[in-house]
């Protein structure tokens, strides 16, 4: 089964906008009143969680909730015909799968990355007792952001009018758009490979990147962070090379995939260290053949030299490299028959790891 989350896509100034983070504001009830001449205990103030639901959207959760402040329920105040107040009913609010919660001193309270997952945000405040002077406490209170990252089998990588587009086209069933001009892709696209056997595995086309990324130049953070959830990096890079811009320089196609690393590396280091494949697209294009030869030349070449500014420190070790056209499907069979394999790989592993956390507990 494959499960995807869902942001908020709207038009504004004529413009497609990609929402994929709300601000919003929690707090706990607060506790009720003690009754000290007879000691009752005020209740405890009801609590509030977030909790991953497939159903939910960041585009209901606004609707539903316009003011984005979330406040639980207050204890019951102790009196002389119930001496322990009732406990003030807790707050849950459903978010989609794929979901962090940050507060302002950028901690992770919640990444919820599981469907029904629920975690607490606001404790509700204790009950009025002997030890707080009969007097309820106040709820936990902050303001928090909820930040969606996508989750998907396979994350695209790559700069803009590399193909990615045109291979998602390929490899699913979904039809994004296409044009000849950077930064076709203006929000995350999502597509399903279908296997002969039912199996289905989700492709994340994420918009091109720019140099300079990781500084949060052009999209950066705002994509960059989507990669992270992904199981598998599919770098896509136009064999012929890439130049953004007329001001900007031309890369060749190694030093496209050096700078592609360093701008992951620079990110976060871990980004790069996940899975990767490495795809040479356009070999449909006259002269591709004479590109592929010297990109391939250069990625075996370890002493190939990028510009000290965009060698990275790790350099990805690909786990294949392949040569398609995404727009005559050559190649594509096989691309997406390695994706399964380690997909498949990776899924073991942590299939062992759990087993064996598991077995470390029992003992």
């Amino acid at each position: 089964m494959v499960v995807l989350s869902r942001a908020i896509f709207s038009q504004r100034g004529g413009k497609n906008r990609f929402f994929d983070k709300l601000r919003v504001y929690v707090r706990g009830g607060s506790g009720g009143q003690g009754l000290p001449s007879y000691g009752g205990i005020g209740g405890k103030g009801g609590s509030v969680y977030v909790e991953s639901s497939s159903k939910m959207t960041f585009k209901a959760l606004q609707s539903r909730y316009p003011s984005k402040r979330f406040k639980a329920e207050e204890g019951a105040n102790s009196s002389v015909r119930r001496l322990q107040g009732a406990k003030g009913e807790d707050l849950i609010i459903p978010v989609p799968l794929g979901v962090c919660v940050i507060d302002d001193q950028k901690n992770t309270l919640a990444d919820l990355d599981t469907l029904g997952e629920r975690v607490l945000l606001a404790d509700g405040g204790d009950g009025g007792s002997p030890d707080n002077d009969w007097t309820g406490a106040r709820g936990e209170r902050m303001p928090l952001t909820l930040e969606l990252k996508l989750i998907a089998d396979v994350g695209f990588v790559g700069f803009p009018n590399a193909g990615k587009s045109t291979l998602l086209k390929a490899m699913s069933r979904t039809q994004p758009k296409i044009a000849e001009y950077p930064f076709t892709t203006i929000r995350p696209q999502i597509g399903i490979s279908h296997y002969p056997d039912l199996r289905q595995i989700s492709l994340a086309d994420l918009p091109g990147l720019v140099e300079g990324a990781h500084y949060n130049s052009g999209m950066g953070h705002k994509f960059l962070r989507h990669i992270e959830r992904t199981k598998l990096l599919l770098f896509v890079v136009d064999v012929h090379g890439f130049r953004l811009s007329p001001k900007k320089p031309f890369r060749t196609a190694y030093q496209t995939v050096m700078l592609l690393n360093r701008e992951l590396e620079l990110y976060k280091p871990e980004v790069a260290e996940k899975p990767a494949l490495l795809a040479f697209n356009k070999l449909d294009v006259e002269g591709a053949d004479t590109y592929l030869e010297e990109a391939l030349e250069s990625m075996n070449n370890t002493t190939a030299q990028t510009g000290d500014q965009e060698s990275p420190e790790h350099p990805i070790k690909f786990r294949d490299t392949f040569a398609i056209s995404a727009k005559e499907q050559t190649g594509i069979d096989r691309l997406k028959d390695r994706i399964r394999e380690i997909i498949d790989e990776e899924a073991e592993k942590d299939r062992e790891e759990e087993e064996d956390g598991r077995q470390k507990v029992e003992r």
